[in-house]
């Protein structure tokens, strides 16, 4: 292997790191407590180095954080890729949140790992917590107002649309208490019924 070619191997290895990081930190939160987990385990699991850790996390917190926002983005992209623009907003938004509770249900070890133990992080767990919050609320925001009808007054404001999102939040980690999180698409209907409830408009018959 001539010495160009060497480079490019090294590097795109290096570019790997942060996915396998990110993959071996799923992996070992859910099979042991948040507060137990070492920088070791992670690079273990991932097959690199504790130095190659370091040269894209700078805690096991940071790397959490990574693994959280990548997994929320995860969650939101597949609530937005169920949608029906044709379909008046109501169904719309039937669609995303059964979308969205599927995914959810499809991972449950990772699902409780980052419900529960994002809360042990302080002030920085708490930030990117509202960040997802505030990112599922703008989805919300953005599906009930952008209307068939293109009638200007908005159905949904922002704290009503934040009230649902925090109560679909409590629902969910209610299921996951209760060890119910394969049952979370059950939790459809009655949350896009608070949606609607919440912009005080009844469902529409389909045409």
């Amino acid at each position: 292997m001539n010495e160009t070619a060497s480079s490019t191997a090294a590097s795109e290895t290096r570019h790997e790191h942060p996915s396998r990081l990110l993959q071996a930190m799923a992996e070992v939160v859910q099979q042991k407590a948040y507060g137990a987990i070492t920088i070791a385990d992670i690079v273990r699991t991932a097959g690199v180095s504790k130095r190659s850790f370091y040269e894209h996390f700078e805690s096991k917190e940071a790397c959490f954080l990574a693994l959280y926002t990548a997994a929320s983005a995860s969650a939101l992209r597949t609530l937005s890729e169920a949608l029906n623009p044709d379909q008046p907003w109501e169904y719309q938004i039937e669609h995303g949140l059964r979308a969205y509770f599927e995914h959810l249900a499809a991972g449950p070890g990772l699902l409780r790992a980052l419900f529960v133990d994002i809360h042990f992080l302080g002030d920085a767990g708490a930030k990117a917590r509202r960040e997802v919050m505030l990112g599922l609320s703008r989805f919300m925001e953005e599906t009930v107002n952008r209307r068939l009808d293109n009638s200007r007054a908005p159905l949904l404001t922002p704290t009503r649309a934040m009230a649902a999102v925090g109560a679909i939040n409590e629902l969910v980690l209610l299921a996951i208490e209760a060890n119910e999180v394969a049952q979370l698409p059950e939790l459809t209907q009655a949350s896009s019924d608070l949606v609607r409830l919440l912009t005080q408009v009844p469902l529409p018959p389909l045409s």
